[in-house]
């Protein structure tokens, strides 16, 4: 294997996952919708981000409102919805993904209280003017051109009240050789190790994410191997 050190010195936004071919296997699409809630309790790091930034902001008495962008399959959504269950705090979820093939799996999934998922672009909420307390997404920076990457940003400082939170993959030799050795034993039949390694080579490193991301909003490196980008709006005020 080539010395991921020197390859991903460099981010490659050429790189395409198969996964986003509008002809890629359908089975395959499948198992790896049917995968993600594995490997994003590994990789994600979303338990500990409703553990410290989401759930103090959750209530037992008032519903709290969270908007999911590019869902996917829907499974950082589902867990979200059950943790604040079990937590017996009110949340209510909106999920969006303007593709298809992801908008069917997630809604052939079991039903979960407090969760609902729509086939729409954060656009389309923007201009109904719809208004969420909470807006997050999970690994979807990486994949957007710089523009639909400022699109997003924009979208979301209109769209939250109280957080925006975007998580995703940072860049790292580290990590392509731990995913790559470590994904290998498992995954048959799925994109889950072919475009986890390709999503490495597109993402960011914190500097470079911090050089690409409009006023007010901050990153967080986290572990293992991930960026959060944030956004606190001012309280009562809805951004141009």
């Amino acid at each position: 294997m080539p010395d991921p050190a020197r390859f991903l010195r460099q981010r490659d936004p050429d790189a395409v996952e198969e996964m986003d071919s509008p002809d890629c296997d359908p089975e395959k699409l499948h198992r790896t919708y049917a995968q993600f809630p594995l490997i994003n309790a590994v990789v994600s790091g979303w338990r500990g981000c409703y553990r410290h930034r989401i759930r103090p902001l959750l209530h037992a008495s008032s519903e709290t409102t969270l908007l999911d962008i590019g869902c996917g399959g829907g499974d950082v959504a589902r867990s979200l919805a059950k943790w604040a269950a079990r937590d017996a705090l009110k949340l209510q979820i909106t999920a969006i993904d303007p593709d298809e093939r992801a908008f069917a799996f997630a809604t052939a999934q079991p039903p979960v209280p407090g969760l609902s998922y729509r086939k729409a672009f954060s656009a389309e909420l923007v201009a109904e003017g719809a208004a969420f307390d909470v807006v997050i997404s999970n690994h979807i920076l990486h994949h957007l051109a710089p523009s639909d990457l400022a699109g997003l940003l924009a979208d979301s400082e209109q769209l939250a009240s109280t957080l925006a939170m975007h998580s995703d993959i940072a860049r790292s030799p580290v990590a392509y050789a731990l995913f790559s050795a470590g994904t290998l034993p498992f995954f048959p039949g799925s994109f889950i190790r072919s475009d986890g390694l390709t999503s490495i080579r597109r993402s960011y490193t914190t500097a470079e994410l911090r050089s690409t991301i409009a006023p007010g909003w901050t990153v967080s490196p986290e572990r293992p191997y991930r960026n959060l980008l944030l956004f606190t709006p001012t309280p009562g005020e809805r951004h141009a």
